[in-house]
């Protein structure tokens, strides 16, 4: 049963009085409680500990969710929590569909960001990742874990493809292992997720994604899968163009003429070119050539955009040309705006910062890779009780900053009035029962050191390394 707390003259003055409504309340409180029911053991102290990150700034170190007034136990709780606890991923997937927002064309976003842990030597699975650098001569890279994102980007209204300020819904986060590749993984997830989606929308998604997916191994990928696909291309990138016809000897042709983003002679004149003004974007200058394909993927056939941004200034930060790929059942119209869609992409990354500057995600040293999947994955759950509470909470803005209406709140003004919601609609989670004093470690019990785990290397062996292994004789 659940803990509800009456709605109080004290506890109204800590939410949106304007527009709250008795509904809106209670859906949050309806999602609370069917996430409750996901959680399959260590039930109420993950919970509270859900509990304790929407209410909590940022932390300097994971013990201080338990000073969190929410969390009602132990700081060694907090621990014991994520190793004990077990949640139903395949049900939580299905709530949170069932609480997406009205959409005529869902827009999925897939990417995936790193979770870095160089000292953790006894931690299994780790890799090689890509971590930024601002420093020109580093090397981009760390040592830890990958995590895959997909989600939904929710829109203004049912009607409306526009972006939600910097909101995002995320729909599966979890952790890829070294023996898979980040295209398979985000591939796994689009297919568990686009049926799930049919059945909530009537037209196809279209899924946004990064330079990083425009490549034919992912399009083969994802060839059974019911989605439209939206993706920048890297310009060093070449295609094909359809082959011609039979010639009678040999085997039928596969490709024909070679289209190289690098070199302009191979292009073949556009098939539909236009000017338009954008207000992000300014003036700019789409050319869109038709029935292209990887090399690697030939029945894939896509549509590739080059779209010139004719006041950028030419920079990285401000490129003046990107290459976009579309892939999808029907053929676009003329002059179709989908490409302009790629821009909803950049929402994911926002979240990427958000839950690891706000929410603590990588704050927490866990040993195993199973505590790390699972404080992932209520990460999921603690952004999605924000996007059902931003009408809710109260704004508290810096004294820099300037007071914003409901509907233009973003998740960092919504968790810091996170609390004030919380308190007026209670809690599932149980009180903690008493218990007697630990016994401690066993007297004559052998303590053991960790097994340390080596760096797993994807790459594969130089040339030099492979000729001296050849040239040693065998036993």
């Amino acid at each position: 049963m659940a803990c509800q707390i009456p709605l109080s003259g004290s506890v109204i003055g800590s939410v949106n009085n304007k527009n709250t409504t008795q509904s809106q309340l209670s859906k949050l409180a309806a999602f609370r409680q069917s996430v409750y029911q996901c959680l399959t053991r260590a039930s109420d102290a993950l919970f509270e500990l859900i509990d304790a990150v929407l209410t909590s700034p940022a932390i300097a170190s994971f013990p201080e969710l338990s000073c969190a007034p929410v969390f009602h136990r132990q700081w060694p709780s907090v621990y014991e929590a994520l190793k004990d606890g077990k949640l139903d991923s395949t049900e939580l997937l299905g709530l949170e569909v069932k609480n997406l927002p009205p959409m005529s064309r869902p827009l999925l976003v897939g990417d995936h960001t790193a979770w870095p842990r160089v000292q953790a030597r006894t931690l299994d699975d780790r890799s090689f990742v890509h971590q930024p650098t601002l420093i020109k001569g580093q090397k981009p890279i760390s040592i830890g874990h990958r995590y895959s994102t997909l989600g939904v980007v929710p829109p203004n209204g049912p009607n409306d493809p526009a972006v939600a300020g910097s909101w995002f819904l995320p729909l599966r986060h979890d952790r890829i292992k070294t023996d898979t590749t980040p295209s398979a993984k985000l591939a796994e997830q689009l297919k568990e997720v686009c049926p799930l989606l049919a059945e909530q929308s009537p037209e196809r998604p279209l899924g946004l994604f990064d330079s990083e997916f425009g490549s034919g191994a992912f399009l083969e990928l994802t060839a059974d899968i019911d989605c439209d696909l939206l993706f920048r291309i890297k310009p060093n990138r070449k295609f094909y163009r359809a082959p011609g016809p039979y010639k009678g000897r040999g085997r039928y042709p596969v490709h024909g003429d070679v289209f190289r983003l690098s070199q302009n002679k191979t292009w073949h004149d556009a098939d539909e070119q236009w000017e338009c003004d954008d207000e992000k974007l300014g003036r700019v200058r789409i050319q869109r050539w038709d029935d292209l394909h990887f090399e690697d993927a030939p029945k894939r056939i896509i549509t590739v955009f080059r779209v010139e941004r004719l006041d950028a200034r030419g920079t990285r930060r401000d490129p003046k040309v990107i290459w976009l790929g579309y892939c999808g059942k029907s053929k676009l119209p003329l002059h179709d705006p989908t490409w302009r869609q790629y821009l909803s992409r950049y929402v994911i990354e926002h979240w990427y910062r958000f839950i690891k500057q706000s929410l603590n995600w990588t704050l927490p040293q866990f040993s195993t890779p199973e505590r790390s999947e699972l404080w992932s994955n209520l990460m999921l759950i603690a952004s999605w009780q924000l996007w059902l509470a931003r009408t809710e909470a109260v704004d508290n803005p810096r004294r820099w900053q300037k007071a914003q209406p409901p509907e233009k709140m973003t998740p960092g003004r919504v968790h810091r009035g996170m609390g004030g919601v919380l308190a007026g609609i209670g809690t599932p989670a149980k009180a903690p029962k008493p218990r007697g004093k630990s016994p401690g470690w066993e007297i004559g019990r052998v303590r053991r050191k960790r097994t340390r785990h080596a760096v797993i290397k994807k790459q594969p062996q130089p040339a030099a390394e492979l000729k001296k292994e050849a040239k040693t004789p065998c036993p």
